[in-house]
């Protein structure tokens, strides 16, 4: 069965571009242009993701965001940001978001971050191996796919936002190793990325949180005014 996308986007073109193109890749896509209409579709209907806009009509994405994870909803939602908007990008990752993609965005990105966003949420559908070995990165009792963009512990998945899993992987490849907030930045964000340290801090903050409430092998210390280091032991 087809995934189900609610796309919450209230410029015309830019909606009917994100509905065709979801459509061409099979998923059963609905459009609309209100906040407040949005909000009240995604608490009645189960999507399986929200392709969601900041600036809106009525409620903006900040305040749809907030009262689908207050009243309880845990459908993905990635955010749609202005270009530089470093502030735009922490508050929606604060709120709940998923993931973000800034404006302007190509389609193969967008395509990309809809499929890796729902791949996590069910794993059961991703394609099988077909018999290939699969590249596996285990450190401490984690073992980290790449090709996936997926952690797991002892057989069960740990969400990760593509970001996290981009810096975990980053750090898993210099275990031990003090890593700067300068080379995260340039590596996961890209060398033109105009945005802070603190987008940088905000991921590695809620990243540690979630492998601290999963297990105790892995560890990502603060070097205090540089940077982050992880703790634990690399096997591939």
């Amino acid at each position: 069965m087809a995934h189900e996308i609610l796309v919450v986007e209230d410029e015309p073109t830019l909606s009917r571009l994100l509905t065709y193109n979801l459509g061409q890749e099979g998923y059963q896509v609905q459009a609309v242009d209100h906040g407040g209409e949005g909000l009240q579709l995604a608490l009645r209907h189960p999507f399986d993701l929200i392709i969601l806009d900041i600036m809106l009509p009525g409620l903006n994405g900040f305040e749809v965001l907030s009262q689908l994870r207050r009243q309880g909803s845990a459908t993905p939602v990635i955010i749609l940001t202005a270009r530089n908007a470093e502030e735009e990008v922490v508050q929606g990752l604060r709120y709940g978001a998923d993931d973000y993609i800034t404006k302007p965005f190509g389609v193969a990105e967008l395509l990309a971050r809809v499929a890796a966003v729902l791949r996590r949420v069910h794993p059961e559908d991703a394609p099988a191996s077909g018999g290939k070995d699969e590249k596996v990165i285990q450190v401490g009792d984690l073992k980290i796919y790449p090709e996936k963009y997926e952690v797991h512990l002892n057989g069960e998945s740990i969400p990760l936002r593509p970001k996290e899993f981009e810096v975990l992987l980053y750090l898993v490849q210099r275990p031990g190793v003090v890593v700067t907030r300068d080379d995260l930045m340039n590596v996961v964000w890209g060398f033109d990325y105009i945005g802070g340290q603190r987008t940088v801090d905000v991921h590695v903050s809620s990243l540690r949180k979630k492998l601290e409430m999963n297990q105790e092998s892995v560890q990502i210390d603060s070097i205090r005014g540089v940077g982050y280091k992880l703790i634990g032991t690399v096997r591939k």
